[in-house]
């Protein structure tokens, strides 16, 4: 009698679904991994590397209003009012307070940002005295506390010795948005008055005009 060899008996069809089954993981892999390259490489990016640059450099990253833009203008317009009767032939130093400019733009601009430069340009020329708006609760609070019997009688401070302004600076910042296909147009018109306080009346008025052109890119390019 003669015995044939016995092999074990493979189950194909089990091996096919084992297969088949390890492919779909891999493509199930795969495509997951495809998703977090697509997200990572397309999903906003953090900057991590930073550097002091000159701030007089223009700025020119967006279409908004910039540093540039206010320095150019604050500089133009303190030029332009250092010229003016009011200040250089002022017989004695004007003092100036400023106040509001208004925001006629679409864009939110930090207008108390452009007034303070109007103030610290003007007073780095030795020729104008300024009193602050703003510190005035503050000097109210402390002429209270220097009259609450806390100090000396000698060194105390109180209402009635302020000096008042002469004259008050405000202003406008306008502009004009111009798109056409692939280009556009911004422009910004800044003016500054000087008002006499005793006669109201407008002493000097001055405008800086700004135009920035930009092209808008191709995608893919």
């Amino acid at each position: 009698m003669t015995c044939a060899p016995k092999y074990p008996s493979i189950d194909f069809g089990s091996v096919r679904n084992g297969q088949e089954g390890i492919m779909k993981k891999n493509l199930t892999f795969a495509a997951v991994a495809l998703s977090f390259l697509a997200m990572t490489s397309c999903g906003p990016k953090a900057f991590v590397k930073g550097q002091y640059d000159d701030v007089n450099r223009e700025n020119l990253l967006n279409d908004q209003w910039s540093e540039t833009d206010m320095q150019k203008a604050v500089q133009d317009l303190v030029a332009s009012l250092m010229t003016s009767p009011s200040i250089n032939g002022a017989k004695k130093m004007p003092v100036v307070m400023v106040t509001g400019l208004q925001n006629k733009t679409s864009e939110h601009i930090d207008t108390q940002s452009i007034m303070d430069m109007v103030r610290v340009e003007l007073m780095k020329s030795g020729k104008v005295g300024f009193i602050d708006k703003e510190a005035r609760q503050d000097i109210a609070d402390e002429y209270n506390y220097q009259n609450s019997g806390m100090v000396e009688e000698g060194t105390k401070k109180g209402p009635g010795g302020q000096i008042g302004a002469d004259f008050i600076i405000n202003g406008r910042l306008d502009s004009i948005v111009q798109e056409v296909g692939k280009d556009k147009s911004v422009y910004y018109k800044l003016t500054l008055n000087l008002t006499n306080l005793k006669s109201s009346m407008i002493t000097w008025s001055d405008q800086k005009q700004i135009r920035k052109t930009f092209k808008k890119k191709s995608i893919g390019l």
